[in-house]
C-alpha cells in the first residue's frame, strides 16, 4: 500500500517514516512538510534516521496524493482540512491523528468522509482504544454516583489542551453514562468554584518535560476509588496503530470511521 506521510519533518512524522520501512505490504510514497519548511527537499529517509530511501520532502501534496493509496495526517486542524479535500478528491484513505479540531472542523472532515475512507482517532494506540472500550463499561456499571475525572500529561511542546486522547476517554465516559459530552464536561476549576456537580465529568491537563502521553481515569465513589491508567512510552505505538489503520480502511466503502472499529472494540 502506497503511503503519504504528511508533517514529514515532525516527530511523528519521522515517526511514522520509520514504521512505514519497517512494516510489510507498506511503502512510503511520498513526504510533505509545510511551504517554506527548511527541511523541504531533504532525504525523509535520513530526516527519520534511516538510510535514504529517495523520498524528498515536498510542500505540494497534490500529485503525491494522486499516486497514493493512503495518508498518515498528524498535524494541526486547518492542515488536516486542507489534506482532508485532496483525500476525498483522490478517494484515498485519510488517516487523521490530528487533535484539537473544533466542532466546525469536524463537520466538514466528515464531509470529506462522503467520498473517501476517513479513519480519525484522538489516539491510534490499541491500549487506549482498549482503555475507552473499559471506562465505557466502567462509567455504565457504577452511574454518576461515582464522581469522574480524567487527568493528562504531556511534553511541554503540546499546543492543545485537553488531549484528543483526554477527549476520546470523556466521550467513552459521557456514552457509558447515555450522556453528552458537552454538557457535562467540566475542563477547568479555579478559585471558589462550589461543590462539584453531580455527573460531571472532569479534565485536568498537565504539561512538562518530554512526557509522551500519560491518561489516568478515576472513578471516586464513598469509601473507594478506580483508576485506569495508559502510559505511552513511545510515539512508535500510535505510527504503528495509524499504519494498521490504513490497511484496514484499503478497499472500504467511504466514511467516517474509528480506532475502535480498526480494532474491533465497537459495541
Amino acid at each position: 500500500m502506497r503511503l503519504v506521510v504528511v508533517g514529514a519533518a515532525g516527530r511523528m512524522g519521522r515517526a511514522l517514516v520509520r514504521t512505514i520501512a519497517a512494516t510489510e505490504g507498506v511503502t512510503l510514497a511520498g513526504a510533505v512538510e509545510r511551504e517554506g519548511s527548511p527541511h523541504l527537499g531533504e532525504d525523509a529517509g535520513v530526516l527519520a534516521g534511516l538510510p535514504a530511501n529517495g523520498i524528498a520532502l515536498s510542500d505540494d501534496p497534490l500529485p503525491l496524493f494522486a499516486a497514493a493509496e493512503g495518508v498518515l495526517d498528524f498535524t494541526s486542524p486547518a492542515s488536516t482540512l486542507h489534506f482532508a479535500e485532496l483525500a476525498a478528491q483522490a478517494r484515498i484513505v485519510h488517516v487523521i491523528g490530528t487533535t484539537g479540531c473544533s466542532a466546525a472542523d469536524d463537520d466538514r472532515i466528515e464531509a470529506a468522509s462522503r467520498h473517501a475512507v476517513v479513519v480519525k482517532s484522538g489516539n491510534m494506540s490499541l491500549g487506549v482504544n482498549l482503555l475507552a472500550a473499559l471506562v465505557r463499561k466502567a462509567a455504565r456499571a457504577l452511574g454518576p454516583e461515582f464522581d469522574l475525572e480524567i487527568v493528562e500529561m504531556h511534553h511541554r511542546h503540546k499546543v492543545d489542551a485537553p488531549s484528543g486522547t483526554a477527549l476520546l476517554l470523556g466521550e467513552a465516559a459521557a456514552a457509558g453514562r447515555g450522556v453528552a459530552l458537552r454538557d457535562v464536561a467540566v475542563r477547568a476549576r479555579d478559585g471558589h468554584t462550589g461543590a462539584r456537580p453531580a455527573g460531571a465529568i472532569g479534565f485536568q491537563a498537565l504539561r512538562g518535560g518530554s512526557v509522551v502521553g500519560d491518561h489516568t481515569v478515576i472513578l471516586a465513589g464513598d469509601g473507594e476509588r478506580i483508576e485506569l491508567t495508559h502510559r505511552a512510552e513511545s510515539r512508535e505505538l500510535f505510527a504503528k496503530g495509524a499504519v494498521t489503520a490504513a490497511l484496514w480502511g484499503r478497499g472500504r466503502k467511504p466514511g467516517l470511521y474509528s480506532m475502535a472499529d480498526v480494532l474491533g472494540l465497537s459495541d
